[in-house]
């Protein structure tokens, strides 16, 4: 028989996986992804957290002898520089937060003895105060609008 964690003990480590959350989530905030297209011609940089920062688009990219095609192809780079840049940072995503994702689904809590099945909360438990988890879906059954 495993032996069981007290409550002193899921609370300290429920407040130490926030504050490694709330870490993960700065970082993500302050870090920067960049993305490119045409071989460098058009670069588009994102913080961590999926928001544009930055677009640049070289000089060499415009073609002042046929304006619509070049209109035409800026846009298209600036869309493949604009979701490599997003690809980049989705990828940061999942290595600042995935370890909190895997915790949260059963894949334990690292440096937690006897919780090798991770937390195995009750379902309806709203941990969402500590930065886990989304709140409960509030009942929209009740009888007020008959």
């Amino acid at each position: 028989m495993e032996p069981q964690m007290d409550m002193q003990q899921l609370f300290a480590a429920a407040q130490q996986m926030q504050e490694q959350l709330v870490n993960a989530q700065a970082a993500l905030a302050d870090a920067e992804v960049t993305g490119t297209a045409g071989g460098g011609l058009v670069t588009a940089t994102v913080n961590g957290q999926g928001e544009l920062m930055d677009l640049s688009i070289e000089a060499a990219a415009v073609d002042t002898d046929d304006a619509e095609e070049t209109a035409r192809t800026i846009a298209d780079l600036v869309l493949a520089a604009v979701r490599d840049a997003y690809r980049s940072a989705e990828d940061l995503q999942q290595q600042q937060m995935g370890p909190f994702a895997a915790a949260m689904q059963g894949g334990g809590l690292p440096g937690m003895p006897g919780m090798p099945g991770g937390l195995d909360l009750p379902g309806g438990l709203d941990l969402s105060s500590l930065g886990i988890g989304a709140p409960p879906v509030p009942d929209d059954d009740d009888d007020e609008d008959a």
